[in-house]
């Protein structure tokens, strides 16, 4: 639900009631993830998706049943084998879709649900946890986690069943996750079962391209694209401009080592060295293969990548580490133009992301998707 915040948010803020339709859990070649939503208003209105199109016609027509009955319900849309072109998905998977009403009259549940929409909209952190299934009378009950720890809602069924949601939607805020959690109603295994979906909505993650060269310009708009927000950084303020990069969140002008010192990375963060410079690659990448952060990739052909690697052994830099960098940086695409490299960089962004592994899925037997997390119960590993 949180994916189409600004949408709904407004929604709230004009008194609309509405429906909304949320992706709790997905098996096989489901095309969207948990979290994915579609809304419907009393007017007809919808926004968003939850599958490729497969089901969006049932899903619709379930949010104008919540809406009239004002009734949750749990519904999975499957393939099927006798009829592939029944309501279902042809393309084999099955996805769990939560349907929740959202109207006026229910102050308290759109209390909540209005405060964590309109949190996702100004790009805070927040975890919102809701019932998927269980006792009817927890159903439609959220409770909202922020960042800083404070929360809003819970579900009343016991009071350690909060606490726990509590402690749970802030790790699964932690680490940017979405997923559903399995819990007793009593906060722990004891009690009749329940199962929540957390949805976490966080900041957008950086991606800071290193070197404003033409190649730059194209891969900041994919960027963007990809959702991430953008910084550029080169140490020429020459070619770090707004008037070259209109697309960038960010402009720097700055060497690039220092620059990374002192800004703010996490384990979303990408980076792509797109200078070629041994000045600036070496005291960057040393710096850069010591970070958290999720992708580190060098621009430069095979002779300068071979180079730039006995530069970084002779500053101490390990194998181990060396063995982060992609480099030549992204897929073998047979790219010239910057906006086929900037593709290229992005799709092995993208597998480096999702676990894909870059061949062609023609005559392959790889899964088109990977799975990124099932059910998780209190005290197991995710």
């Amino acid at each position: 639900m949180l994916d189409i915040a600004e949408e709904l948010d407004r929604w709230v803020e004009q008194g609309r009631d509405f429906a909304v339709a949320t992706v709790v859990a997905v098996g096989g070649s489901a095309p969207r993830q948990p979290g994915a939503a579609l809304a419907v208003d009393s007017d007809g209105t919808a926004i968003g998706s939850v599958s490729g199109g497969c089901v969006e016609g049932a899903v619709y027509d379930l949010c104008q049943q919540a809406l009239e009955d004002g009734e949750c319900v749990l519904e999975r849309f499957g393939y099927s084998d006798d009829d592939a072109f029944a309501v279902g998905l042809t393309c084999g998977g099955i996805i769990d879709i939560l349907v929740t009403p959202v109207r006026a009259s229910d102050e308290a549940a759109r209390r909540v649900l209005g405060s964590a929409l309109a949190a996702a909209a100004r790009g805070e952190a927040a975890a919102l946890a809701r019932i998927v299934s269980g006792p009817a009378e927890l159903r439609g009950r959220a409770l909202l986690v922020r960042s800083d720890g404070s929360y809003e809602g819970g579900f009343g069924a016991h009071p350690e069943l909060d606490r726990t949601v509590r402690e749970e939607a802030a790790a699964y805020l932690d680490a940017g996750r979405t997923a559903t959690l399995e819990i007793g109603e009593q906060g722990s295994r004891c009690g009749a079962p329940l199962t929540l979906l957390v949805e976490s909505s966080v900041p957008a993650p950086r991606m800071i391209v290193f070197g404003a060269i033409d190649f730059a310009l194209a891969l900041v708009r994919m960027g963007r694209f990809l959702g991430y927000r953008v910084t550029v950084c080169d140490a020429r303020p020459v070619f770090a401009t707004a008037a070259r990069f209109p697309d960038a969140d960010e402009i720097v002008v700055e060497w690039p080592h220092r620059y990374l010192e002192r800004t703010e990375v996490d384990a979303r963060t990408v980076l792509c060295v797109l200078t070629h410079d041994a000045k600036f690659d070496v005291p960057l990448l040393q710096l850069a293969l010591r970070l958290p952060v999720a992708y580190v990739g060098a621009m430069g052909s095979r002779r300068t990548h071979l180079d730039r690697n006995d530069r970084l052994r002779e500053v101490g830099v390990g194998e181990l580490e060396l063995a982060r960098l992609r480099s030549p940086i992204g897929l073998d695409l047979g790219a010239r133009t910057p906006e086929e490299v900037a593709v290229s960089i992005a799709s092995e962004i993208v597998a480096a992301r999702r676990g894909g592994s870059g061949v062609s899925l023609t005559g392959a037997h790889t899964p088109i998707h990977h799975e990124v997390g099932a059910a998780r119960r209190i005290g197991s590993v995710a």
